[in-house]
């Protein structure tokens, strides 16, 4: 029998949480010598953006430093992480995406991406750009993620906030919600029927349009090219398991329940 995420903290009743949002593209250098959360909080501020996602492809650190999800041995939390991996010499990102926000009043942010043939979750203040790099990402000045702590999960998570009045979202999925019908759901309580999604994440076991599976409870996720048209969404994603298995595939409807958190980036493409 597969072991399901059971979480400590009593059941959200809001199972989706979406802050509207005025969104720009953005683009910049990120400056070598800087840790990876500076540059990307100073790339943030000098586009006025509070909030948003970036993506740091082709990014080299030195030193690179990162976790993979893990099991939780402390007999609190569903899932954990591993501990840090550290691999000697410059490392080029070959693909990430990371959501940006704040936490304790200063920027933070939240990435999974792949690199030197494994993928996992970056640790921004440990991981230092060896050299410049061009990124681009997509802002928003009027609405971030928080940190903040979550009483279901014993986590703190980035949870969306703001006062926007733009037509594109920012939001957060909370665990056990199918991801596929959470986001259709949640982009029509908005109004929403066509968009570009953007996030970062976890699911509870994984189950592909093809037929193949991902038999963990802890993964780490980037969705990859999502989109949603005419009301639809598909959703192809990259993701990581506590072994460092890589799959990448497109999520079957209905049987891809959040693990911990989904944060998304919904960009309006319909207006």
């Amino acid at each position: 029998m597969m072991q399901r995420m059971i979480h400590p903290g009593p059941r959200a009743v809001e199972r989706a949480t979406a802050v509207r949002a005025d969104l720009r593209p953005i683009s910049g250098v990120l400056q070598a010598g800087q840790t990876v959360m500076a540059g990307v909080g100073d790339l943030f501020a000098q586009n006025g953006c509070k909030g948003g996602v970036v993506w740091l492809d082709g990014v080299t650190c030195d030193p690179m430093r990162y976790v993979l999800p893990a099991p939780s041995t402390d007999g609190i939390h569903a899932a954990w992480y591993s501990g840090t991996h550290a691999p000697d010499g410059p490392v080029t990102i070959g693909r990430a995406t990371a959501t940006v926000g704040w936490k304790d009043g200063a920027p933070f942010l939240h990435c999974h991406g792949t690199w030197a043939g494994t993928m996992g979750h970056l640790l921004p203040f440990d991981s230092v750009l060896a050299s410049d790099a061009r990124v681009h990402g997509i802002g928003a000045p009027d609405a971030w993620f928080e940190a903040l702590p979550d009483a279901e999960t014993a986590f703190t998570l980035f949870t969306p906030q703001g006062t926007g009045t733009g037509t594109s979202l920012l939001a957060r999925i909370l665990p056990g919600e199918d991801v596929i019908t959470a986001i259709e759901a949640l982009a029509a309580r908005h109004g929403i029927a066509n968009a570009r999604l953007h996030g970062v994440g976890s699911i509870d076991h994984i189950r592909f349009t093809d037929g193949s599976r991902m038999g963990c409870h802890a993964t780490e996720l980037r969705l990859d090219g999502a989109t949603l048209t005419q009301g639809r969404a598909t959703v192809p994603i990259e993701v990581v398991d506590i072994a460092g298995t890589i799959m990448r595939g497109t999520l079957e409807r209905g049987t891809n329940p959040v693990g911990v958190t989904l944060e998304l980036l919904i960009e309006r493409t319909d207006t």
